[in-house]
Parts: structure tokens; C-alpha cells; sequence
């Protein structure tokens, strides 16, 4: 079913409605989706090079939009978030998260929404731990941002060639992040003699 899905969204970007598509694609990724926009912004920018900001600009703005309404589902339906998280394959989302989320805040936002882990376990497990709202939106736009111009920079300088390797140098940048992060908090706590013990997982 997954890859019919992803063939359905790859036949939207040739269609002239691809600005549309991308825009409603971006925006459910960000809550239910489960086939992430940069499947429709690759081709898109591929095909009108000179469009490659303007789609990345819409992509991430559809995205933090979604977020939001993820962000909704957690805070105001917490059971249904919560069967929501175990239907994509992450009961324990709620119980991660809060120790990712005392630890390290909107950096979580930052790192995970930068990978291709499916942003929608963090927007739902945002609200379900009723995370700062305003943080959230800057963390959302920063992260989102961040990924969409840079998938649109590669393909649009580097074209088809480059098209295997995105995802695997998204997942190794936001690893790289993350372990820049983990060092320079453990440094802080052992310096400052605070406790926290690590997050499982």
C-alpha cells in the first residue's frame, strides 16, 4: 500500500496541479501522511529549476501548518493521539519523548524534524506533552526550512545524480547534530554536577 501511495504522489508531481498537490502533501506529512513531501519536491524541482525557493518556501510552509494540526491532535484528543502513535508503529512515542523532551528541548524539534524519521511523531508527541507552543512553531520552521531548501539546493545544482543519497545525507547531518548536541549537554552536566541520566532508546 505504501508504495502505491508513493507511486500516487510521484504521478501528482507531473501533473499541473503540482503546486497544489505539494502544498496538501507537505501539509498532512505533518500529522497523518505517511509519505514525505520530498518524494513531489525532487521532481518538481528537477522539472522548473528556476521554481526550486518558491517550492521549498511552500513546502515548508504547508509543513509547519501541519505541524500545527498535529501539534492540535496531541494537546486536545490524547487518546486518540496516543492509538494514533501506536498505529504507526510507535506506542512507546509519549514515554521517549518525555525524557528526550526534558533533556533537550526544542532540539529534539530540530534534529528529528531534520531526518527522515516522519514528523508527525514529533508534532503529536509535541502537544500530547503540551511542549511550548511558540518554541514548537520557531523549532518547526527552523528544521523544516532547513530541510526542504537544502533537498531543493542539491537537486536543483546537482540534479538526478544526487537523488539516491539525499535522504542517507539528511539522516547523517541530523545524526551528526544530534551527537554534537548529546557531548556538549553531557560536557554541561558534568561540569555544572547536575544529574540526568541518559534517555533510553
Amino acid at each position: 500500500m505504501l508504495r502505491r501511495l508513493y507511486d500516487w504522489v510521484m504521478s501528482l508531481a507531473a501533473s499541473r496541479h503540482a503546486p497544489v498537490s505539494l502544498f496538501a502533501i507537505s501539509f498532512a506529512e505533518s500529522s497523518f501522511f505517511p509519505v514525505p513531501p520530498d518524494v513531489m519536491l525532487a521532481p518538481m524541482v528537477l522539472a522548473k529549476p528556476d521554481k526550486a525557493w518558491r517550492y521549498a518556501a511552500l513546502c515548508t510552509l504547508a509543513s509547519v501548518l501541519g505541524g500545527i494540526l498535529g501539534y492540535g491532535i496531541g494537546f486536545f484528543f490524547h487518546d486518540a493521539a496516543q492509538k494514533l502513535l501506536a498505529v504507526l508503529g510507535k506506542p512507546n512515542a509519549l514515554a521517549d519523548a518525555e525524557c528526550w523532551y526534558r533533556h533537550w528541548g526544542s532540539w529534539v524539534i530540530i534534529a528529528k524534524g531534520f531526518t527522515p524519521i516522519p514528523f508527525k511523531l514529533v508534532t503529536i508527541t509535541s502537544g500530547l506533552l503540551q511542549f511550548s507552543f511558540p518554541i514548537f512553531i520557531a523549532a518547526c520552521v527552523v528544521t523544516r526550512a532547513a530541510r526542504f531548501f537544502l533537498v531543493a539546493f542539491v537537486v536543483k545544482k546537482f540534479g538526478p545524480a544526487m537523488m539516491p543519497v539525499i535522504e542517507k545525507r539528511l539522516a547523517l547531518f541530523a545524526g551528526l547534530l544530534i551527537a554534537l548536541l548529546v557531548i556538549g549537554l553531557t560536557a554541561s552536566h558534568f561540569l555544572g554536577g547536575s544529574g540526568g541520566g541518559a534517555c533510553a532508546g
